[in-house]
């Protein structure tokens, strides 16, 4: 019986090495002395291939997507980082411009501070009044706005470190330390201590006991001359 002319013969491959290319083994004839016979179709070998092929590309996506995602989760860290230095680098230029300009306005308002006495001394003396009133007035005003505050009061508690003591006297009518009289004002600015206030103080001095007159012992030698003179 002939073939189909429309059929094809199998194609055979005699695999004549004595070494197994896949396991790398040494190979053995077989029973009957006859070499081993590989027969392969085409067909097949071409599949494994195709599938080997569409595995490998599958692979390279991925591992160049979690490429690209590294660098951009690095690139983001960077990103945060710079973001986060810039922000408290212009906090640090923001406190630094406001110091200067403080200081700038309480070496104004230092330099002012003796045409407040002056001003303060001709009210005392009643010579602070119409235009000349008005003048100071305004200029006190500004003065306050801009962060000036004026301290030292009588009765206020002593407080070296705003006070000087220039005087000192003591009285049984004060509990402590006290601020008794201001001999020139004091002056902050903010938090900035200008010029602590001139002052007088009065400590606390216990009162004097008086002595005890014995009047028990009076009485009765008044009696005892009485009954001698009767």
């Amino acid at each position: 019986m002939s073939r189909n002319e429309g059929e094809q013969e199998p194609v055979v491959v005699r695999d004549r090495r004595r070494i197994d290319p896949v396991t790398g083994q040494r190979r053995v004839p077989a029973p009957n002395g006859e070499e081993t016979q590989v027969a392969e179709s085409m067909s097949g070998t071409l599949d494994e291939a195709v599938v080997k092929a569409a595995e490998q590309q599958a692979e390279q996506p991925q591992a160049e997507s979690a490429e690209l995602q590294q660098q951009v989760d690095e690139l983001t860290a960077d990103l945060k980082r710079v973001t986060a230095e810039y922000a408290n680098y212009r906090k640090r230029v923001e406190r630094d411009r406001e110091a200067v300009i403080a200081a700038a306005k309480a070496s104004v308002a230092a330099d002012l501070l003796t045409v407040l006495d002056d001003l303060e001394r001709a009210e005392a003396h009643g010579d602070l009044n119409g235009a000349f009133k008005a003048v100071a007035d305004k200029l006190i005003t500004a003065l306050n706005s801009a962060g000036l505050e004026p301290f030292g009061e009588e009765g206020d508690e002593f407080d070296p470190s705003v006070h000087e003591a220039v005087q000192h006297t003591t009285s049984p009518d004060v509990s402590g330390p006290t601020v008794t009289a201001v001999l020139r004002r004091g002056y902050r600015f903010a938090d900035r201590l200008l010029r602590p206030a001139m002052v007088a103080v009065t400590d606390h001095e216990p009162a004097a006991e008086s002595p005890a007159e014995p009047a028990a012992e009076a009485e009765p030698a008044a009696g005892e001359n009485q009954a001698e003179q009767g």
